[in-house]
């Protein structure tokens, strides 16, 4: 294990965002479904997407890796056999989700695998759909999210979804069921958190040829529909750029990022409107952005739709002057760990004050912040969202598992270091 020693450092320069990991789970998906031959071009290369290209082969496409393009073709259908199918999710809770339905459009039994901290993400609001359109839905984990098995095939259907906890659950089914026969509809109970994922799911469909209907409240979706093979492309990151953008409010900047394209819905590029109203310069273009910035002041910001952000947010409260108010997003205390805890521990850990009640944080920064040890912390956007914290504090900070980032930025600290962060390796 690679802690990651960082000091005060002044962000400046220009980066080149990395490909979405979202978009990159949802063209795989597509390109499976097409039945045809598929381009996906710049795709993200990361433990989470490498999770779902192995599992879309593992059902019977060709995948062909080569620089800047994954192409997806089909193959020749495996066998049946009495064994299930296994399929290792690693611990990407998106795959889980994809595939999920996947699976149950199968004749043949498929086991989802992963490993133990995705046993404990949620999905069985997701299932209880699967099973009323007819998938044959077995636990061997108990009441774990992994290990599953699921056998289809299903069917369209009407029925409600509860997509309180993750937004997945209804995007995993409006990639899918289009393909089926008969219209299906899905009526949401409860709020449906993280909006625009789904927005960003219902893109990727039409620039496929697939369409369905979304209102907030109830999903239409017509079916006998066929994705339309060819070329998909995936834009550039805005969850890896808001890290970038961050870096340069805090420390100075400017820090340009290029290649997020502002028509295609993503949750976080709500980063720069919160980044102006705690101060910082926003330069917005068609395909690029950039933040400069210093000290910040405090402000009153909403994250249902983008849980990514919790961490960031909160450390950008925590050096922040005055008081900031983080509310909503209950469901990041089930992503890949209690984000709300560890944002507590964070802004703490710089010398802020935080207040906990049942709806938000509220976070009386510390303009000198003191520096971070976050040793044994695994969890991807909690060390970034560390290391944009460690370039104002008085003295080096030693973040957690250096190799945690390759889950959704591989090269997070290639880049950092590119725009002037003063970083170095160290061997735990």
């Amino acid at each position: 294990m690679t802690l990651r020693s960082l000091g005060p450092s002044r962000a400046s320069g220009t980066v080149v965002a990395p490909p979405s990991k979202s978009y990159t789970h949802r063209a795989l998906v597509i390109a499976y479904l097409s039945g045809g031959a598929c381009t996906v071009e710049g795709p993200l290369a990361s433990q989470d997407t490498y999770a779902t290209r192995s599992a879309i082969a593992s059902l019977g496409r060709r995948v062909r890796a080569s620089p800047g393009r994954w192409t997806v073709a089909p193959s020749s259908p495996s066998r049946a056999g009495r064994r299930p199918l296994r399929i290792d999710c690693g611990r990407s809770g998106t795959t889980l989700r994809f595939l999920s339905v996947l699976a149950a459009t199968q004749e043949r039994e498929v086991l989802l695998e992963g490993a133990y901290e995705l046993a404990l993400r949620p999905i069985e609001p997701l299932l209880t759909v699967l099973e009323a359109a007819g998938a044959r839905v077995r636990r061997p984990g108990g009441g774990r999210s992994v290990p599953l098995s699921i056998r289809g095939p299903i069917h369209s259907l009407a029925c409600r979804l509860d997509a309180s906890e993750s937004s997945q659950f209804l995007s995993a089914l409006l990639l899918v069921l289009p393909t089926l026969g008969g219209e299906s509809r899905l009526t949401m109970r409860g709020p449906v958190v993280s909006q625009p994922y789904v927005r960003a799911t219902l893109d990727a469909m039409a620039r496929s040829g697939v369409r369905a209907d979304f209102d907030g409240r109830e999903a239409r979706i017509p079916g006998g529909q066929e994705y339309r093979p060819g070329r998909l492309s995936v834009p550039g990151d805005a969850s890896s750029a808001s890290y970038m953008w961050a870096a340069g409010a805090v420390s100075g900047g400017p820090v340009r990022v290029e290649g997020v394209p502002s028509d295609r819905p993503q949750a976080d590029l709500v980063i720069l409107d919160i980044l102006e109203s705690m101060g910082a310069q926003v330069a917005r273009g068609q395909n690029a952005a950039s933040a400069q910035g210093g000290q910040l002041v405090g402000t009153e910001v909403e994250l249902t739709d983008s849980p990514d952000l919790y961490p960031l947010v909160g450390v950008l409260a925590a050096m922040a002057s005055g008081v900031s108010r983080l509310g909503g997003a209950p469901h990041v205390v089930r992503k890949e760990s209690d984000r709300r805890r560890a944002t507590i521990s964070l802004a703490r850990g710089m010398g802020a004050s935080v207040r906990a009640d049942q709806d938000a944080l509220l976070i009386r920064g510390n303009p000198h912040p003191t520096p971070l040890d976050l040793r044994g912390c695994d969890d991807h956007r909690v060390v970034m969202s560390a290391a944009v914290a460690a370039l104002t504090g008085s003295g080096r900070s030693t973040l957690g598992e250096a190799e945690s980032v390759r889950k959704s930025y591989p090269g997070f600290w290639r880049d950092l270091r590119s725009i002037g962060a003063r970083s170095r390796g160290v061997q735990a």
